[in-house]
């Protein structure tokens, strides 16, 4: 099923609002004071000149889509990637090579996504050197409840590949456990973009995007519960030892090319 009919779907069938408005816009985080707090969210690049976005969530662990460490259905060597911490501009707060992937077993890659395939799209990347929290502090993900919970999304994406951009509010509109779904403001790129809720001066992250489009009514996004998954990954990447060069697949994850990113535009495209 294309994402454009799916994302609608699963508006409709989570009894979400039809209204689809992105009311807040996106602010674009040029300078350090901008970035002050984001610098653990980064551009994920690859060596074919493709990206996602991706988060620092400890000293040398980063979160991303799974279908981002993907070319079509061919797992990337970890050399092809590199973590471009708050990149803005050129500049990056710090800059890291991947030394390990761990990926659920249960994710399929390939050009097209169904809903059984969206919460296994999650992939937790090793890092050669670990970053420090004075060079960029992790984030932590959300445990517990949503309800009620005020969301936002801090991303790369095309047109606006060069600095991250911040979305201070957006709206869960779908919610069937561990699918969710948003009217958050991404576009290709942001693929692996962290959805955070509030949690006291600081965000924590509630799901991350896994693909969307853009409709008549606005864009709809779809992402995952995370606390499960990722601990089983985080486990994995422990029993794959020293942050040697290596892939592993993880027994419980949608690749698109090159690209990176999970998007199809209304047209099915």
């Amino acid at each position: 099923m294309r994402l454009r009919v799916l994302a609608l779907v699963v508006v409709a069938a989570f009894g979400g609002q039809s209204a689809l408005a992105q009311s807040d816009g996106l602010r674009r985080l040029t300078d350090r004071d901008d970035l002050l707090g984001w610098e653990a969210v980064g551009r994920l690049d690859t060596a074919r000149g493709g990206f996602c976005t991706a988060t620092l969530i400890a000293s040398d662990l980063v979160l991303t889509a799974a279908h981002c460490v993907y070319d079509r259905d061919r797992l990337r060597d970890p050399g092809e990637l590199t973590f471009r911490a708050g990149l803005s501009d050129g500049v990056a707060i710090a800059e890291r090579s991947i030394a390990a992937i761990a990926v659920p077993e249960a994710y399929r890659p390939g050009p097209r996504v169904d809903l059984s395939n969206v919460p296994h799209d999650v992939a937790l990347l090793r890092l050669n050197r670990a970053i420090t929290t004075a060079e960029a502090d992790p984030f932590v993900l959300h445990q517990g409840s949503i309800r009620g919970q005020e969301i936002s999304v801090t991303s790369y994406g095309q047109g606006r590949a060069e600095a991250l951009s911040r979305q201070q509010r957006c709206r869960i509109v779908g919610e069937r456990s561990p699918i969710l779904a948003f009217d958050c403001n991404v576009t290709f790129g942001s693929s692996g973009a962290p959805v955070f809720v509030k949690h006291g001066d600081r965000g924590r992250i509630l799901s991350i995007i896994s693909g969307g489009s853009r409709t008549a009514e606005g864009v709809v996004s779809i992402g995952m519960e995370l606390p499960g998954v990722v601990g089983r990954l985080k486990a994995d990447l422990r029993r794959q030892g020293t942050p040697t060069p290596t892939i592993r697949r993880f027994g419980i994850g949608d690749g698109k090319g090159s690209s990176g990113a999970k998007f199809v535009r209304p047209d099915g495209s």
